[in-house]
């Protein structure tokens, strides 16, 4: 089975918000992407065909509104399942920190990106063990110090 490609995942979420705005019914997975959709009213406004093969460049401070849900939705998965281990206690924790879930999403979400960017330049997969030590490095020192810490392992 092969991945789907950038146009297939973004017309599933620009598909999945049409069909959660006329209430109509969703697959489990529509639902969770249509929760993190909801979640973001910034990136409605992109949820069109038209945006469909947009370009965004991080470099011109662009954020790729497809790439951050579903970074939401892979750090979901992730708590969910626990995998890596201790990603659960760790989302918890700064759960109790923010008291704001989308908040402690998107703190976690710079160790994730880190993470990935790594293992697809070396060609490898993940280090489970240096994002969640940049993810622990959110609760001890704070997301600055995180950022410097994933920084450090490379």
């Amino acid at each position: 089975m092969t991945p789907p490609d950038q146009s297939t995942l973004r017309a599933l979420y620009i598909n999945t918000w049409q069909k959660s705005k006329t209430q109509a019914l969703l697959t489990p997975l529509e639902s969770q992407i249509a929760q993190v959709i909801s979640e973001h009213p910034e990136y409605h406004m992109r949820l069109k065909p038209e945006h469909l093969n947009a370009q965004y460049f991080p470099e011109l401070q662009q954020t790729n509104p497809f790439l951050h849900m579903g970074l939401h939705l892979a750090l979901r998965e992730q708590v969910a399942t626990d995998r890596p281990a201790g990603i659960h206690a760790i989302f918890k924790t700064l759960l109790g920190k923010t008291q704001d879930p989308l908040q402690a999403e998107h703190q976690m979400m710079d160790a994730l990106i880190e993470a990935l960017w790594h293992a697809q330049r070396n060609n490898t997969l993940p280090d489970e063990g240096a994002y969640v030590k940049a993810l622990q490095a959110l609760i001890i020192q704070g997301q600055g110090q995180a950022q410097r810490v994933t920084q450090a392992l490379t």
